[in-house]
């Protein structure tokens, strides 16, 4: 009897592991790094402009992307992305997909330093093909250097237009940077490495198929507090 007992005391206490412990630790690094990267960019009010952040659909992380990463036939680089939630966008944060980057063109502009990448996804129409498939951004969606600071005018014609923003910080710097040429896409491996069962990016995003992990409350419960409501032009989310 006792042993049975301890048996099932046993079996509950691994039930009952958090789920960061079961995660896999280059993962859940990850994760947290890129909670301490939007943080640490959006809390400067001349980085990123609230503006575009109450706009955006998504918001994709890649930190510390090194340059040793990127050589001859591609480079690449792991991260995040979390959307608001829902089939219009209009709900709290979501858990986060794993996200990889690649492609050879951004090279140049890392120097030696590790360079964190911060992308802005403006529209439904981009945000859903991100979540789908590899996108290159610059031809299968549009993509710009986003402007900063608080005066910033982000109106401008490249702007409205783009489906994508990016940003780049190195070495201190912060500045809009163009990620023409390469590609982001779902990662679907480090997926199942973080939720523990294969889950499509889409279902995370609009269907919450899984809850937010330990490690990523940082990066959702930031943007929740940063941006709670998304300020699009209604009709856009209809596209």
């Amino acid at each position: 009897m006792i042993k049975r007992m301890m048996s099932c005391l046993t079996a509950l206490a691994l039930i009952a592991l958090p789920l960061s412990a079961q995660i896999d630790k280059k993962e859940a690094a990850r994760l947290e790094n890129c909670g301490m990267v939007v943080k640490e960019v959006m809390d400067i009010p001349d980085d990123i402009p609230q503006d575009l952040i109450d706009k955006a659909e998504c918001v994709i992380v890649y930190p510390s992307v090194l340059k040793a990463a990127f050589g001859i036939g591609g480079s690449y680089g792991r991260g995040a992305m979390t959307c608001r939630s829902g089939e219009h966008f209009t709900g709290p944060w979501s858990a986060p997909t794993m996200m990889a980057l690649e492609g050879a063109s951004i090279g140049f502009q890392l120097g030696g330093e590790a360079t964190d990448f911060v992308l802005l996804v403006m529209n439904p129409r981009g945000a859903r093909a991100i979540l789908s498939s590899k996108v290159k951004l610059g031809g299968d969606a549009s993509a710009a250097a986003g402007p900063k600071g608080r005066t910033a005018n982000a109106s401008t014609d490249a702007t409205m237009r783009a489906e994508v923003l990016s940003y780049s910080r190195a070495r201190g710097l912060f500045a809009g940077v163009s990620l023409e040429g390469s590609t982001v896409r779902p990662d679907n491996d480090a997926n199942e490495r973080v939720y523990g069962k294969k889950v499509d990016a889409k279902d995370i995003v609009f269907k919450g198929a899984v809850p937010v992990p330990p490690p990523a409350q940082k990066l959702v419960g930031y943007l929740n507090h940063k941006s709670p409501k998304n300020l699009s032009d209604p009709s856009s989310l209809k596209e």
